[in-house]
């Protein structure tokens, strides 16, 4: 049955693929469209969907983790390319465990362990978020919040600390008992 599925995904893949060279060759317009909006940065976020396509049609849930790292990184590419801010790395690679937990919630939606990659998911896109908001903020790369930032992120993520020990019940005395 999973190699019957496999060879379904593979074989519609590459009909696709095959389909999409001969439009792009056969209609100029298509190729024009297609090298004005598709600079190299777009075929890593097609990769991203093309192996998230891959685990869909074969059942793999999980595989939604890695689609969404390699779109994700691809994103990152794509806005580096466009605004030419290379330098934005110092702190655009702290959004990658946010990638994972985008992809951790897909999985979770697409049925696998449902209750446990949502939480998980939710919980890495927050740590992401946060540390994506401190390092850019230390790096120069984002001042919305001015020159309290960095402060300003540190204390919310310890009001997230606290709240998540708080509403999974993590915080007792140490004379209670369980």
């Amino acid at each position: 049955m999973s190699q019957n599925r496999t060879n379904l995904a593979l074989g519609l893949l590459l009909i696709l693929i095959g389909g999409w060279l001969v439009v792009s060759r056969q209609v100029p317009a298509v190729q024009d469209w297609l090298d004005s909006n598709f600079t190299w940065p777009m075929w890593t976020i097609g990769a991203g969907l093309v192996i998230f396509i891959i685990g869909l049609l074969t059942g793999a849930p999980g595989m939604s983790v890695p689609a969404s790292i390699v779109a994700g990184v691809g994103g990152i590419l794509y806005y580096q390319n466009q605004t030419g801010d290379y330098g934005s790395w110092s702190y655009m690679w702290a959004l990658i465990p946010g990638f994972v937990g985008v992809g951790t919630i897909l999985a979770g939606l697409l049925g696998e362990n449902t209750r446990r990659n949502l939480a998980h998911g939710v919980n890495l896109v927050v740590i992401s978020t946060v540390m994506f908001l401190v390092f850019a903020t230390f790096f120069g790369g984002l001042s919305i919040l001015g020159d309290y930032g960095a402060a300003i992120i540190l204390i919310l993520l310890g009001v997230y600390i606290l709240i998540r020990g708080f509403v999974r019940g993590g915080y007792r005395g140490q004379n209670e008992t369980r």
